[in-house]
């Protein structure tokens, strides 16, 4: 896994410091004294959430597995990759399986790292963990089914449509299933 080169410029923003406004066990939100690259200071919220992990699972017939949810925020339907925080003690790749067995009832083998996102770098710090399966193994119902209303295999192929149709909106599952689907090609 690789990071991104620090290259120091004339428009990196600099962070004096911060102050906690808000704090739960999922996530703090804080407020950053900030200066910009003409000197202005900046008050900018910033929220500090725990590292997600995620598998996407795929078997022989380039098909993976994903969960058919419902969002109460945004108030949407759609598909996304089983996924969860990841909690103390475990690493990302340990939690990517778990939350595959918890969220779908199927168990993964060995997982390889596909991608690390940034899903709203302008306001918070989450990292996004992604692996990838050789298939999977049902194992029962379930544990988290409240999670979502089905599970499915669903073909890499459909992978373009369904995102333009608006079916797969959550941006770690759509960087993860277009590299996996220009993989495939």
């Amino acid at each position: 896994m690789t990071t991104a080169r620090k290259v120091p410029g004339p428009m990196e923003w600099e962070n004096l410091g911060e102050r906690p406004v808000y704090e739960n066990p999922w996530f703090q939100v804080n407020l950053a004294d900030v200066v910009l690259p003409d000197g202005r200071h900046l008050d900018h919220f910033v929220i500090r959430q725990r590292s997600v992990a995620l598998t996407a699972a795929v078997n022989d017939a380039n098909e993976v597995l994903l969960l058919w949810r419902h969002r109460f925020i945004t108030g949407t339907w759609g598909w996304e990759l089983p996924a969860g925080v990841i909690e103390a003690g475990e690493t990302p790749e340990q939690a990517a399986a778990r939350e595959m067995l918890e969220e779908s009832g199927w168990k993964v083998g060995p997982l390889r790292h596909l991608v690390t996102v940034e899903p709203s770098n302008g306001l918070s710090d989450c990292l996004h963990y992604v692996y990838q399966a050789d298939g999977a193994e049902y194992v029962g119902h379930p544990e988290d089914d409240f999670e979502s209303n089905r599970r499915e295999w669903v073909s890499l192929k459909l992978v373009p449509e369904l995102i333009r149709n608006g079916e797969i909106r959550s941006a770690n599952t759509v960087a993860a299933l277009l590299i996996l689907h220009n993989a495939k090609l």
